[in-house]
């Protein structure tokens, strides 16, 4: 991505709040003029030491004005500024949000979740910062530099030629150096990312982590991942300090060199002691202007590096999803027409190759299969999470391609077999499949699932918070809360992925009854590992390398004596 494109991705958030902005940059402006008066005003104060004790006061005066007026603008600029970057950050935050969760499962596949956590918390606090107080401090460096230098002209072009030997080279030591910092920079950020994804990894599996006693590998894959980021923060340090101490010694030789030709001057009679003071003055804020817009434009380059890979999130094409346009009456009716599927990122591992079958609408079909023959890749492909390489898959007799995805996915209710429950109420975790629902058809949906009498011995009922991803419940419990859910969204097609794998017999044949009263009205598929929820099912499915290798119901295979007898009688006694 180029730097001018990027710069431009980050000032479009600006752009809304441009008056304010423009109003914040004049009360800069109005300010970094005040700083640039004061020297002049000290220096007529000094000239004027053996003058008029009136012109004294009057100065005296002008200068006390001075910093009630610099005060009055530094107040409303930082006021100003504030606001516009936390309206931008806060849309540029949603905005990236946005475009993040719109992104294809595909994405998400490959990238780490602690690393696009760090992209929107830390990459967006250095450039609210930056916003905040680097660049008006920068533009503020600018001005004073600019103005400084046309003042000291008018005091003594002679001396300003002198000290402007020296300005060329710090600047463009400024500019080599701040490119450094910026690449570094940038190395810290990716390293800090990095070691977030071990904090979220390690934190999301604590159980596992314990269960296998490895918190000591996560502790050293941790502490390599900081001593990385020290060692990198060491030299960033070490190249800023070499800076810093170069531009304090080309500064204040400069100004020594200064102060050593304007006495010469003043002896010669070409100046006098109050334009020399002054010059000083001129001369010191502009060394310390120069010093200090290196370093934020160090600190700029640095935060334009560290959102470089944020930004390039939002250069991402998300997702179609728009709840807008004709909603579609879907039935059920699926169809999976010679579907050749490989996932993105093992192309040479195909899971389906020429696969076919039908669902008639209504008809509640279960598949069975060996771990990895593709039972739950079948309904990522039919959600549309990942696209089929050649084939078709229709719904109605039409191309699922062809219809918007919003339609799609809301007409498909999904049981899975690892339940992810969200940080809330039991209540709110019900409500999520259908926001509009009343605390009454959540209740009728719990019911369903027989998971109301369960909710209602805890203390809190339907307000019980579950934890992190259902961590404070049972896993047959989070199964029947999923449940419910699915039935709460009252999809036309309904898919069930192993979903009483967790639960006990006598939980698992509730469920059971509740599901073949569910399953009734809608289309229905059905994983299943206990082939014991499947016996009645109007067809089964029996998915071996990548194709249906047996179909038909629970009796009708058990006469073929083919895989599915063989897998029956491992879990059958007849």
């Amino acid at each position: 991505m180029k730097k001018s494109k990027k710069i431009y991705q980050i000032l479009k958030y600006i752009k809304p709040y441009k008056w304010i902005f423009s109003l914040g940059l004049m009360c800069l402006f109005f300010s970094s003029i005040a700083s640039l008066l004061f020297p002049w005003l000290v220096g007529e104060l000094i000239d004027q030491s053996n003058q008029d004790i009136k012109h004294l006061n009057t100065i005296a005066i002008y200068l006390f004005i001075l910093f009630g007026v610099q005060a009055i603008f530094s107040y409303f600029r930082i006021v100003l500024f504030v606001n516009v970057t936390a309206k931008a950050i806060a849309q540029l935050r949603i905005d990236s949000f946005t475009n993040l969760i719109k992104l294809p499962v595909t994405f998400f596949s490959e990238r780490k979740t602690g690393e696009l956590c760090s992209r929107i918390a830390s990459d967006l606090e250095i450039l609210k910062n930056t916003f905040t107080t680097d660049l008006a401090q920068f533009i503020r460096q600018i001005i004073i530099i600019t103005g400084g230098i046309i003042l000291l002209s008018i005091t003594s072009v002679r001396l300003t030629i002198f000290m402007l030997c020296t300005l060329p080279i710090i600047v463009i030591i400024a500019i080599i150096f701040g490119r450094k910092v910026r690449e570094y920079s940038k190395t810290v950020q990716n390293t800090v990312a990095e070691s977030n994804t071990i904090v979220e990894e390690g934190l999301q599996a604590i159980l596992t982590i314990k269960s296998f006693t490895s918190e000591f590998f996560e502790i050293n894959r941790y502490t390599k991942k900081a001593d990385q980021i020290a060692h990198i923060s060491i030299k960033l340090g070490k190249l800023r300090a070499f800076f810093a101490s170069f531009i304090i010694f080309g500064i204040f030789g400069s100004i020594v060199g200064v102060i050593w030709y304007g006495v010469l001057l003043v002896q010669d009679n070409m100046m006098s002691m109050g334009d020399l003071f002054s010059f000083v003055l001129y001369s010191v804020f502009i060394a310390a202007s120069i010093g200090g817009i290196a370093e934020l434009y160090t600190s700029i380059q640095k935060a334009i590096g560290a959102t470089e890979d944020l930004l390039k999130l939002q250069d991402l094409i998300p997702e179609s999803i728009s709840k807008k346009g004709t909603k579609l009456n879907i039935k059920g009716n699926i169809a999976f027409n010679n579907v050749d599927f490989a996932y993105p990122s093992r192309k040479h591992n195909q899971v389906f190759k020429n696969l076919s079958f039908d669902i008639n609408v209504g008809q509640q079909i279960a598949i069975v299969g060996l771990s990895g023959a593709g039972k739950t890749t079948l309904t990522k492909l039919l959600m549309g999470f990942y696209k089929i390489d050649s084939g078709k898959i229709t719904i109605d007799k039409k191309n699922i391609n062809t219809i918007p995805l919003y339609e799609l996915r809301n007409a498909i209710g999904i049981v899975p077999q690892d339940i992810v429950l969200f940080d809330n109420s039991i209540k709110e975790n019900i409500r999520y499949a259908n926001q509009n629902a009343s605390e009454k058809d959540i209740i009728n949906a719990s019911k369903k699932a027989n998971a109301h009498d369960f909710i209602m011995n805890f203390e809190d009922g339907y307000e019980t918070i579950v934890g992190e991803r259902g961590v404070e419940i049972s896993g047959g419990q989070r199964q029947r809360i999923a449940i419910a859910r699915a039935i709460l969204k009252n999809p036309k097609i309904l898919i069930f992925d192993e979903a009483t794998s967790s639960l006990d017999t006598k939980t698992e044949s509730l469920i059971q009854e509740s599901m073949d009263l569910l399953l009734k009205s809608r289309t229905s598929i059905i994983i299943a590992h206990r082939l014991s929820t499947i016996k009645n099912a109007d067809k089964i499915l029996v998915l071996e390398n990548g194709n249906i290798v047996e179909s038909g119901t629970h009796e009708e295979l058990m006469k073929i004596k083919g895989v599915y007898t063989k897998l029956a009688t491992l879990q059958f006694k007849e």
